[in-house]
């Protein structure tokens, strides 16, 4: 006979039970001999195994001489009787009646919970169910182990999710394929087509689809992953197509945005009502007299964040004192709170044709903080004081408010410079060509391109894209840029000159001095970007290549840039304390963070605009377009489209034999994948 380990024996004659595929399964032993069996199973058949194998609950004793038909009698009887009580046992009750208890216990104490003499039966079934409540027991031969409540809790939501998962799985397969070989047809997939699921799991895949499509890969996502899409192609936005032809996302959906954690409307602001709130009371309640002197903003019609105006007067000696107002949104702000965390993660307003994503909540960024014309705000208010040449001599800036006698549109000043009707504006494009003939002289680089006027129309779900040219505003431009580079530059000279640290963008390279100028053909500016090197954040000012000044520190877009607003905050602070917010150390590791967040931010600006212009071709694809060599070197020469501002690769034999920079041609193509930035030229006519 063998000995278990709670002192009871296995002999011919018990009925015993084994597991056999995560099941209990009864057996009757024919033979024992040192601690191996003999046993004929329920099945009918004959099986040998070790006695350690036997659940720890036998019986009851029969004839060692029964025959197999008696054996197969006598297991279905019991099977039979064990199903029926297992059947009306409460595991759940158990589980209460013994947890806190003990931390475990062999079979024979619980079934003393329920029978005052448990027969073998009893005993089974409740083995039977303990087994099978995996989320609540855990059978350690010869005990049970009493889950606690916690653990009891944990297993549960993981068992939960273990089965949401197969169950997304098995739907999920067979739905992705349907998907694919809709849009192979053409077609969406219908909503007769989607696989029976439950709404649960529906929800879990369309949480999947966006996770994937937001770059979420941890390893059980992309084990996941690689399971949903086995048998489908191997496409770069699989998740983001399949998301699409589901119907969850709009067809022409910006993964950019859930790339970047980035939320497109207003909807993030919601979380910081208080803090919004408060900051709009301190505009209303702290409002001072405004200073004293008629200002006016440039912008595009559509422009809601306002963040500069200014004026202008000629002295007597020829020079010149342009007095410049800046938003100042950085005024009670809580650096390190909650609102401003948010905000820095942002890092950047984006302008889109499908519409602005701004950095700061709309309530301040196109309310509170705007310099809308009339309205008192708080400003920064600096005085440049230039000499007859544009020469800067003097930089005085101090904090106040302001308010803006008006707000001017880029096409509208342009028209006032044609018609020579406001004398103040023909003085500020005086000052702005001095200025940028000085830059020009130190080496500058401007760039003047076409601007494209992306629209769309039947947006989100029926897009067409239309493309047109901006209207021409060079001189309202210039006054703008001009008088923007003059303030970012001399508001660095005076942190300079006062020893507090400030962001700087420098470019600290060396230029070709035959590059410098103004330039508008396609293949000069190609030439000249080559180049060039992207600008650095930094604390020290440098000088800036491109724009030929030292100590640029952009502070003119506090509305619409976090690096702005940290200068402005800085620069205030400064004026209003004599010593700056933050120190050299804090002011790099803030602009360490901001740099991380802006790698992931910017994207969004760089690549989503040429993401309409490859729809609009592929919108007009018959259509002849016109381009201009701007490189050939290698097998494929570069051209520039400079009336949607991109550029193609072409195959040098599709262009003849004598290529020059400059040269114009008509192409059209014959594939455009917008979505994976795919562009094919197939016919190419020189003009």
């Amino acid at each position: 006979m063998s000995l278990f380990t709670d002192g009871r024996y296995v002999a011919p004659g018990n009925i015993v039970e084994f597991m056999h595929g995560n099941q209990p399964q009864l057996a009757f032993v024919m033979e024992e001999q040192s601690g191996k069996l003999k046993l004929y199973t329920i099945n009918k058949r004959e099986t040998k195994m070790p006695a350690a194998r036997v659940l720890p609950w036998t019986g009851p004793q029969y004839s060692a001489d029964s025959t197999r038909q008696e054996m197969l009698d006598l297991m279905l009887s019991h099977q039979e009787k064990r199903g029926e009580i297992q059947a009306g046992l409460d595991v759940m009750e158990i589980w209460d009646l013994a947890q806190g208890e003990l931390e475990k216990a062999p079979l024979s104490w619980f079934a003393g919970l329920l029978w005052e003499a448990p027969d073998s039966d009893q005993i089974s079934a409740i083995g039977r169910a303990m087994l099978a409540a995996k989320t609540h027991f855990k059978f350690q031969p010869p005990e049970f182990i009493i889950y606690t409540e916690e653990k009891v809790e944990n297993r549960l939501q993981q068992q939960s999710e273990e089965q949401r998962y197969e169950e997304a799985m098995t739907a999920g397969q067979e739905l992705f394929k349907k998907i694919w070989t809709a849009r192979e047809s053409g077609s969406t997939v219908s909503k007769d087509q989607i696989p029976d699921m439950s709404d649960e799991t529906a929800e879990y895949l369309k949480n999947f689809l966006h996770e994937r499509i937001a770059g979420i890969d941890d390893e059980k996502s992309h084990k996941m992953w690689i399971a949903l899409k086995k048998g489908l192609p191997d496409h770069p936005h699989l998740a983001l197509v399949l998301a699409q032809g589901w119907g969850i996302v709009y067809p022409h959906h910006n993964f950019l945005f859930d790339e970047a954690d980035y939320t497109p409307d207003d909807s993030w602001s919601a979380n910081h009502t208080e803090e919004i709130a408060r900051l709009v009371k301190a505009v209303e309640t702290k409002a001072a007299e405004p200073y004293p002197m008629l200002m006016r903003s440039i912008d595009s019609a559509t422009t809601r964040d306002i963040d500069d105006a200014f004026n202008l007067k000629k002295n007597c000696d020829g020079g010149y004192t342009l007095t410049i107002a800046l938003a100042r949104p950085c005024m009670d702000w809580d650096f390190g709170g909650k609102l401003d965390l948010a905000v820095l993660n942002r890092g950047t307003s984006i302008y889109l044709p499908e519409g602005t994503s701004h950095m700061l909540p709309e309530e301040l960024g196109i309310g509170a903080f705007s310099l809308f014309s009339g309205e008192v705000r708080p400003a920064l208010i600096t005085t440049f004081e230039l000499d007859s040449t544009g020469d800067l001599i003097s930089v005085s800036p101090k904090t106040g408010w302001i308010k803006i006698a008006d707000n001017s549109t880029y096409v509208a000043v342009e028209q006032m410079l044609e018609d020579g009707t406001d004398e103040e504006m023909a003085l500020a494009f005086e000052l702005s060509e001095k200025l940028i003939t000085r830059r020009i002289k130190n080496g500058a680089v401007v760039i003047r391109k076409p601007e494209p006027d992306i629209s769309l129309t039947g947006w989100p779900e029926k897009v067409s894209v239309n493309i047109s040219s901006k209207d021409d505003t060079p001189k309202a431009d210039q006054i703008i840029s001009e008088f923007m580079i003059l303030a970012n530059s001399g508001l660095g000279r005076f942190a300079e000159e006062n020893e507090f640290p400030l962001l700087y963008r420098t470019q600290d390279i060396v230029l070709p001095s035959d590059l410098s100028g103004i330039v508008t053909q396609p293949h000069e500016i190609f030439q000249r970007v080559r180049h060039m090197a992207p600008p650095q954040m930094e604390t020290t000012p440098k000088k800036h290549a491109t724009l030929a000044v030292k100590g640029y520190s952009p502070i003119s877009s506090p509305l619409r840039r976090y690096a702005d607003f940290i200068n402005m905050a800085q620069l205030c602070t400064y004026l209003q304390t004599e010593h700056p917010l933050w120190t050299g150390d804090e002011l790099t590791a803030l602009a360490d963070t901001l740099q991380n967040r802006l790698q992931a931010v910017v994207k969004i600006q760089r690549f989503r605009p040429r993401y309409w212009k490859l729809l609009y071709l592929a919108q007009n694809k018959k259509k002849w377009q016109s381009a201009a060599v701007v490189d050939d070197n290698g097998p494929l020469t570069s051209l520039a489209m400079p009336e949607i501002q991109i550029n193609v690769r072409v195959p040098r034999p599709m262009l003849g034999d004598k290529l020059y920079p400059g040269q114009l041609f008509q192409i059209r193509f014959n594939k455009i994948d917008p979505l994976t930035n795919e562009i094919r030229v197939v016919e190419a006519l020189e003009e």
